[in-house]
């Protein structure tokens, strides 16, 4: 019995009858005739009922046609794995993100790279914009999410999305009418050397609202902010998408109308790029994150 057997069960099963199978098939009927007698010679069952008016299927024959079906399927499937392999799909792409990033759409990228390629593995690193610069001219990672502007000529930037600033207080926290009043308030925020650029964005929101920040907690992500904020450490500014991933925690957002401070997200990498997944992986990103 040999896979072309299997083939043109599958054929004669579905149309059950030779001659549009034959045509399916591409050959003439009396071919197919004896190949499907040989496959029930190598079964020792019989598989098809035939009269002059029509060919159905036996109890024996039914069975048979649902596993042939997985059989060529997993077959099919096999095929595929060992030409991921070769293309050298087997093994992992690195990706870099800032900690504002939506995780449901990282874990989501996660799940799509994993359907279209089993076998390669995503690494994921937070990472502050500077540093993943760093790590992309110097090839530590293959792709990576980060706040503008890129300053280096040896990469290649598209922009995701561009976003404003939202305060955030603790949620128990009465929101002065003056908010030059914010001043005299703690304030937490990511060290200055390591986000210069959004630093004084910060800086600028903050101005822009009439007052001065008075810095007092330095955090390195996201999340920890939010939740010294949430414990009453203080009050801090953050890109307005968050307010959408941190609605357990016990904080306040305050939206402020007419701020014309922006900041941008791109999605940056080498500009030459040989690894083979970084296309498919672009694209997928571009998809869950552009808007």
């Amino acid at each position: 019995m040999e896979l072309r057997h299997l083939r043109y069960f599958i054929v004669l099963a579905e149309e059950l009858h030779f001659g549009n199978a034959a045509k399916r098939l591409f050959m003439s009927q009396p071919p197919l005739s004896r190949q499907i007698k040989e496959l029930e010679k190598a079964l020792g069952v019989t598989l098809l009922l035939r009269d002059n008016k029509r060919v159905r299927l036996t109890e024996a024959g039914s069975f048979f046609l649902t596993q042939a079906k997985t059989i060529l399927a997993q077959l099919e499937s096999a095929k595929q794995q060992a030409h991921q392999i070769h293309q050298s799909l087997g093994g992992e792409i690195k990706i870099g993100y800032i900690s504002s990033v939506d995780k449901k759409k990282l874990g989501q990228l996660i799940h799509n790279l994993h359907d279209a390629h089993p076998f390669l593995q995503t690494k994921l690193f937070e990472l502050a914009t500077q540093k993943q610069i760093r790590a992309l001219e110097e090839g530590r990672l293959d792709i990576g999410i980060i706040r503008a502007p890129n300053a280096s000529p040896r990469l290649q930037s598209e922009k995701l999305y561009q976003e404003g600033f939202s305060l955030v207080f603790p949620k128990a926290m009465t929101v002065p009418e003056n908010l030059a009043l914010l001043a005299d308030y703690p304030f937490i925020s990511y060290h200055a050397s390591a986000v210069p650029v959004y630093h004084s964005q910060m800086l600028a929101f903050c101005a822009q609202l009439g007052f001065k920040p008075t810095l007092r907690h330095e955090c390195n992500n996201i999340a920890s902010i939010l939740e010294l904020v949430e414990l009453n450490a203080g009050i801090s500014i953050v890109p307005s998408s968050v307010q959408h991933q941190y609605g357990y925690l016990g904080v306040r957002f305050f939206n402020v109308e007419n701020a014309d401070i922006k900041t941008e997200v791109l999605l940056t990498y080498q500009r030459r790029q040989e690894h083979p997944a970084f296309s498919m992986t672009r694209t997928l990103m571009l998809t869950l994150f552009k808007h």
